[in-house]
């Protein structure tokens, strides 16, 4: 049934358009169909043309370091299986002296190094729905059991296990990264009870991805993390040196005014955005630094460069844990001490390796049944070959108890007891705040670091601007002189749709058209928020502004 309005006889419909002043005859149903084509014949013939005819914004590309001479400190990139390991390492050492000592002249901010102790260490998260489904009645999953161990100054340690073994779980619970599940055990810094609002402050963590601003440079990705993780008493000046020394240290400095760039399209080779994820912690002047899987997803002479600044934080006197997943001979060898673990999250190895690796080799050749490693063979691949549950089962045994029962494990523990008890006289580290800064310095270093990343954003800026200026000529052209004419409530109904029309659909434009940037830029937010740069407001005050 048709709805008839008492005013002049009409339909509501034909009362609602003619009091916006629009047109009733039936033509222009056709004409509202013949725009809706036209407009979509002519989207798809430009978007056809742009796919055939444009080329991307950017090319894809790689940086190339002008000093010829890097080639020639990398040959270690290129050795085989078969290479002398000790001369190697000799050979190490001394580019690391080198190194080290270039460090001691310019001089590094003070900072004050830490033995982290860790014992019978358990990690419980509730019972996933899947396993319940099984018919599993536990309430709770027990992810590591009875972990201990010691992290120590100028020694690089390698969290080592097969996939499921609970490596990242055990780094991220002595950083203090997990914030479900329930923790047990004794964790004390330098003798101390670890508090994590202090060790947030002393410690730094290498995420396994490496997430950076793409529109910044690499001496401001520094200077950003810098200025918002040292202290308050640290001049701007010392400030720069340090991000200098530390830019010197990862090999860097030829590159500090390049952009960083998206990963895999431009800017940074995978292996310099490693170095400046190390980079970025070390300019907070850390004692400890945890990495996960430094060199995942690296070629040997990437994984040789990024090992090679690994151990360069190491004698710098710093704690640094890093954990590896099936390394090679080369990067193996790179470490000092060892804490292998077996699925389940149960340790079935610690302590030293050794030249060529031949303490922990020693300790498993020691168990009866254990085949021996065959000449040139690749330790820690041996090592992981030997101690699967398949291995368990054919000699009849368990590694972890096997390590229990062993002269290693009582070393480990006595050392354990040896440094959880703190020298005397010393205190433990103590920050009467959560962040190094206020919110009124977060907020501006948040945001320049924004105005950076909209300014060197073109095309982000030029689509906006295009839209505006197209927007503004179709909204002029459609109600062009509609201001001049007042005379009915139509007219101001027609005013007021447009001024609402074009605000819509601005911000709209303005809302979708941001995306990428924030997008990519929400990743690096929880990377620093969880690093403790800033906190939520100061960041999201200069977002929006």
């Amino acid at each position: 049934m048709v709805k008839v309005s008492s005013y002049m006889n009409n339909t509501i419909g034909t009362n609602v358009l003619l009091a916006h002043d629009l047109g009733t005859q039936n033509y222009w149903y056709w004409i509202g169909v013949g725009v809706l084509l036209a407009y979509a014949l002519l989207f798809n013939v430009l978007f056809t043309l742009a796919l055939a005819y444009l080329n991307p914004l950017q090319k894809a590309q790689a940086l190339i370091l002008a000093n010829s001479d890097e080639s020639k400190d990398l040959k270690i990139a290129g050795a085989t299986s078969d290479r002398n390991t000790t001369t190697e390492k000799c050979n190490r050492t001394n580019v690391l002296e080198v190194s080290t000592e270039g460090t001691r002249r310019k001089g590094m901010l003070p900072f004050q190094p830490i033995t982290m102790t860790f014992h019978n260490v358990n990690y419980f998260v509730d019972m996933p729905k899947e396993m319940q489904a099984r018919g599993i009645t536990e309430k709770r999953l027990q992810l590591l059991f009875e972990v201990s161990g010691v992290f120590r100054p100028r020694v690089l340690t390698a969290l080592v296990g097969s996939s499921g073994a609970g490596k990242t779980t055990l780094m991220d619970v002595l950083a203090g990264r997990k914030t479900s599940g329930c923790i047990e055990g004794d964790i004390k810094i330098s003798g101390h009870p670890k508090e994590q609002q202090t060790f947030a402050r002393i410690a730094g963590y290498v995420e396994q991805n490496d997430i950076h601003s793409p529109q910044v440079t690499v001496e401001e990705s520094l200077w950003f993390s810098s200025a918002l993780r040292l202290p308050n008493d640290i001049s701007r000046e010392t400030k720069k040196a340090f991000v200098e020394e530390v830019m010197s240290l990862v090999e860097l400095d030829e590159l500090r005014h390049a952009l960083v760039g998206k990963q895999g399209s431009s800017g940074l080779s995978t292996e310099q955005r490693k170095r400046l994820t190390i980079a970025v912690e070390l300019v907070a002047n850390p004692s400890i630094i945890f990495m996960d899987e430094p060199t995942s997803g690296l070629d040997a002479r990437a994984a040789a460069i990024v090992m090679r600044t690994v151990r360069n934080a190491v004698d710098t006197g710093r704690t640094v844990v890093c954990t590896i997943h099936q390394p090679s001979i080369d990067i193996f060898e790179s470490f000092d001490e060892l804490l292998l673990l077996k699925r389940g999250g149960r340790v079935i190895y610690g302590g030293s390796l050794g030249v060529n690796s031949i303490d922990m080799i020693h300790y498993f050749q020691g168990i009866p049944g254990v085949p021996p490693i065959r000449e040139g063979y690749n330790p820690a691949t041996w090592m992981l070959e030997v101690s699967t549950q398949a291995c368990e089962e054919r000699l009849g045994l368990d590694f972890a108890t096997v390590y229990k029962n062993s002269d290693q494990f009582r070393n480990v523990e006595d050392l354990i007891e040896e440094l959880s008890v703190p020298d005397s006289g010393s205190k433990p580290l103590k920050f009467t705040t959560e962040f190094s800064h206020g919110c009124l310095t977060q907020f501006g270093v948040c945001l320049r670091k924004q105005g950076l990343i909209y300014w060197r954003s073109p095309e982000y800026n030029v689509v906006r601007l295009f839209y505006t200026a197209i927007a503004s000529l179709i909204f002029g052209s459609i109600f062009w002189n509609v201001g001049m004419k007042r005379e009915t409530t139509g007219d101001l109904y027609l005013v007021m749709g447009a001024l609402y029309s074009a605000c819509l659909f601005l911000g709209i434009n303005n809302a979708s058209s941001v995306q990428p940037i924030i997008s990519v830029e929400r990743a690096v937010y929880y990377r620093e928020r969880a690093a403790k740069m800033y906190s939520s407001f100061p960041y999201a005050a200069a977002q929006a502004l």
